[in-house]
C-alpha cells in the first residue's frame, strides 16, 4: 500500500551517566539511537549531584543526532516518552530556575532525615501512605536536608520536580510527574496515585510545590517552537509522562501483566514483578511503587552488588583471564564461565555472599560485606568463580523470595542485562529461581519503555499489554534442572542463616575501620 506511512516514536532515557535517545518505528525495530555522557559531582563523601541542565543538552544532542542519522520526516515522529533515574531532587524557585545541583538517587547524606520522617509521620503511617520506608535515595529526605543545611535555598523553593520532568518542562513549559516517579519521593499515596497530603504535611512541605501528577501514557505537554528549533522535531509534538528507569524497563521487557516478573543482572541487580493491586511487604523489604502501566503497580526487590560483584571479581582475582582474553580476543567473562562450568552445583560447599557495597533488599544494611565461606583445600580458582556467581544468584532469589511471599506465583521470570547473556548464568538462575528462565528479542530496556508510553499516549497503540505482545517476543529459554533444584535449595538456607549468623560481626568490622581510618 502505498499510501501508508510508517509512524515513529522517540524514547529518551536520563540516566545517572548520561542521556541515551532511540527512535524506533512502529514495529519496534531500532532505526537510530545515541547517547550522550555527562559528568557527576561528588563535591563531598556520601554526596553525589548533577546539573540538570547537563541533562538537557544531552537530550537535545541526542534527538538531534537520532533524527539526523536516521534521515526521519520530523512529522512522522507520533510522539516522545522519557524514562529517567529516579528520586533526583530538582528545586525550582517561582521563574522556574534551578536553584542548586540535582541531588540523585544515589546520594547517602541524609541518614539524619530519614529518621526524622519515619519520627515524624509514623512507619505505619508511610506503610499505608508511601507503601515505602524512608531511605537515603528517595527525595523527600533530600527536601529535608535542604531546609536544614542551605535555609536560604529553601526559601526561595516553590516547585520540586524529579530530574526527567525537569527536561518535560523544558521542552514543554508544563510542569508535570507522573505516577510512577512520583512514587519514589516518599510524599506520593501509591496506592491512591496521589499526592500525599498527610505526608506533606506533617513534613511541612508545601502541597503547591508538587506538580500535578499523571498516567504515565497522558500526554503531559507538546514541543516548543524554540525546542523544536534545537532539535529537528516538529513544533508541537506530544510528549507523555513516560515513567521511572525501573518502571520504563517493564514495559520494555514486556512485564505489563498479572504474574510476570524480571530479573535483571547488572551492576545491581533488580527483581521485579507487576501487580493489578498494590502488595506491600509487611516488613518493608521491597519496594512498591506504581507501574506506567495505568492503574497497576510493581513490586522491586534490589540488591547492590550483582554482576558488579562478579566484575570486581574479574578485576581483582581475574588477571590470569583478562590476558588470555586480550590474546584470544574474547570475553574475558566467558573463560571465567568455563571454569566454573568445571565446579560442581554448589561449588562443594563454597558460599559468596555478595554485599560488597552493604546490600538493600532484603538487608538494608550498609554495614554488610562480602565473605568466601566453607573454603576447603579442595576449593581451586573453578569452585570459588561458580560460588561468586551462585552468590550472585542466591542474592537475586532473595528478592524473588520475599515476591513469592506475597502471594505472586511465579513460574516464568524474564532476564535481562549481562547476567543474562551467558547461557550457564541463565541455568543457573533456572535452577535457583526454580522458575523458566527467557530472554528476549529487544535490549533497548528504558528507552523502549518509554518509547511504548508514548506510542500508546498518542493512540499508535492500543495499550501497554497490545503493544509488548506485538514487539516483545522470547528469545532463550531454561528450564531449571530438577536434579539441581533441591541442591541449590539446601545451600540457598545456609546462604541465608549466613547474613544473620554474621551481621554482629559486619557491624564489629565498620566501628574499627571507622576507628583506624579516621
Amino acid at each position: 500500500d502505498q499510501g501508508f506511512i510508517m509512524a515513529y516514536l522517540i524514547g529518551v532515557d536520563v540516566g545517572t551517566t548520561g542521556a541515551k535517545t532511540i527512535l524506533v518505528d512502529e514495529d519496534g525495530t531500532l532505526v537510530a539511537s545515541a547517547l550522550q555522557e555527562y559528568p557527576l559531582s561528588t563535591p563531598r563523601p556520601k554526596w553525589s549531584e548533577q546539573d540538570p541542565e547537563d541533562w538537557v543538552q544531552g537530550t537535545i544532542a541526542t534527538i538531534r543526532s537520532v533524527l539526523s542519522v536516521s534521515g526521519v520526516n520530523p512529522a512522522d515522529v507520533k510522539g516522545l516518552g522519557f524514562s529517567g533515574q529516579m528520586h533526583g531532587l530538582v528545586l525550582l524557585d517561582e521563574s522556574h530556575a534551578v536553584l542548586r545541583p540535582a541531588i540523585l538517587w544515589n546520594d547517602v547524606r541524609t541518614t539524619e532525615q530519614c529518621y526524622e520522617i519515619t519520627e515524624t509521620v509514623g512507619r505505619q503511617t508511610l506503610v499505608e501512605e508511601t507503601c515505602n520506608p524512608a531511605l537515603e535515595g528517595f527525595t523527600a529526605p533530600k527536601v529535608l536536608w535542604v531546609r536544614e543545611h542551605e535555609p536560604e535555598v529553601y526559601d526561595r523553593a516553590r516547585h520540586i520536580l524529579l530530574p526527567k520532568d525537569y527536561v518535560r518542562f523544558r521542552f514543554t513549559g508544563d510542569l508535570a510527574m507522573e505516577v510512577s516517579d512520583a512514587a519514589g519521593t516518599l510524599l506520593f499515596n501509591v496506592r491512591e496515585r496521589r499526592w500525599s497530603k498527610t505526608v506533606l504535611d506533617a513534613l511541612q512541605i508545601p502541597t503547591e510545590w508538587m506538580p500535578p501528577a499523571y498516567e504515565s501514557v497522558d500526554v503531559c505537554g507538546k514541543v516548543t517552537a524554540s525546542v523544536a528549533e534545537e532539535t529537528g522535531l516538529a513544533e508541537g509534538t506530544p510528549i507523555v509522562g513516560g515513567g521511572a528507569d525501573n518502571a520504563c524497563s517493564a514495559v520494555g521487557t514486556g512485564i505489563v501483566s498479572e504474574g510476570l516478573v524480571s530479573a535483571s543482572l547488572g551492576t545491581s541487580g533488580v527483581v521485579l514483578a507487576h501487580t493489578d493491586t498494590p502488595l506491600v511487604d509487611p516488613d518493608l523489604r521491597a519496594h512498591t511503587f506504581c507501574h506506567a502501566v495505568p492503574d497497576r503497580w510493581y513490586t522491586m526487590g534490589v540488591m547492590l552488588s550483582a554482576a558488579g560483584a562478579f566484575r570486581w571479581f574479574r578485576d581483582a582475582l581475574g588477571a590470569e583471564e583478562i590476558a588470555r582474553a586480550e590474546a584470544e580476543g574474547v570475553d574475558p567473562y566467558e573463560l571465567l564461565t568455563q571454569r566454573a562450568e568445571q565446579a560442581p552445583v554448589g561449588s562443594e560447599g563454597c558460599i559468596f555472599l555478595p554485599y560488597l557495597a552493604g546490600e538493600r533488599t532484603p538487608h538494608a544494611d550498609a554495614n554488610a560485606r562480602g565473605v568466601y565461606f566453607g573454603l576447603s583445600l579442595r576449593h581451586g580458582k573453578n569452585e570459588i568463580t561458580r560460588a561468586t556467581m551462585e552468590g550472585i544468584t542466591y542474592g537475586m532469589r532473595d528478592s524473588l523470595e520475599i515476591i513469592r511471599d506475597l502471594g505472586v506465583d511465579v513460574t516464568h521470570i524474564t532476564a535481562t542485562g549481562g547476567g543474562a547473556r551467558s547461557e550457564f548464568w541463565r541455568q543457573m538462575q533456572a535452577d535457583i529461581y526454580d522458575a523458566t528462565v527467557t530472554t528476549i528479542n529487544q535490549a533497548e530496556g528504558p528507552a523502549l519503555g518509554a518509547a511504548i508510553l508514548a506510542g500508546v499516549g498518542t493512540g499508535v497503540y492500543d495499550s501497554c499489554e497490545s503493544a509488548t505482545d506485538a514487539l516483545i517476543s522470547p528469545t532463550t529459554e531454561n528450564r531449571p534442572a530438577m536434579e539441581n533444584v533441591p541442591i541449590y535449595d539446601e545451600y540457598y538456607g545456609v546462604y541465608q542463616d549466613l547474613y544473620h549468623a554474621l551481621s554482629p560481626q559486619f557491624d564489629d568490622v565498620a566501628d574499627i575501620v571507622d576507628r583506624v581510618t579516621r
